[in-house]
């Protein structure tokens, strides 16, 4: 867990880092809220908080007296919303930075080239 996020936000993510590599397939049970609460040592509502925001997400679902599950189509959901953050972040602001520093498009493109090779 890093300070400088929410923790909630830090087990929601964490849950999802889960679900994307495989640790957690679908249609699995998730840890309970005071499971994660007694690991990370915070207290439940918080940890609640953060399974709860997945669940609004549709990516969990709660089956009544059992526990929270993962949802069918959640990796490729997560996939999806990590997309389009990584975009939103590191592309669109690489661009922005290429384009300050009168970087065309072909050069950067040989820049990532470059780093793949390393």
């Amino acid at each position: 867990m890093d300070d400088s996020r929410p923790i909630f936000l830090q087990i929601a993510e964490r849950i999802e880092d889960d679900i994307i590599e495989g640790r957690l397939p679908e249609e699995s049970q998730v840890p309970s809220t005071n499971q994660f609460a007694s690991f990370y040592q915070i207290n439940p509502a918080t940890a609640a908080k953060g399974v709860n925001l997945l669940v609004d997400q549709g990516i969990l679902y709660k089956k009544r007296g059992i526990g929270m599950f993962v949802a069918e189509g959640a990796r490729q959901m997560l996939m999806e919303k990590r997309k389009e953050q990584f975009f939103e972040q590191y592309v669109i602001t690489m661009m922005q930075e290429a384009d300050k520093l009168g970087i065309t498009v072909d050069q950067l493109m040989e820049m990532i080239r470059r780093g793949a090779g390393r």
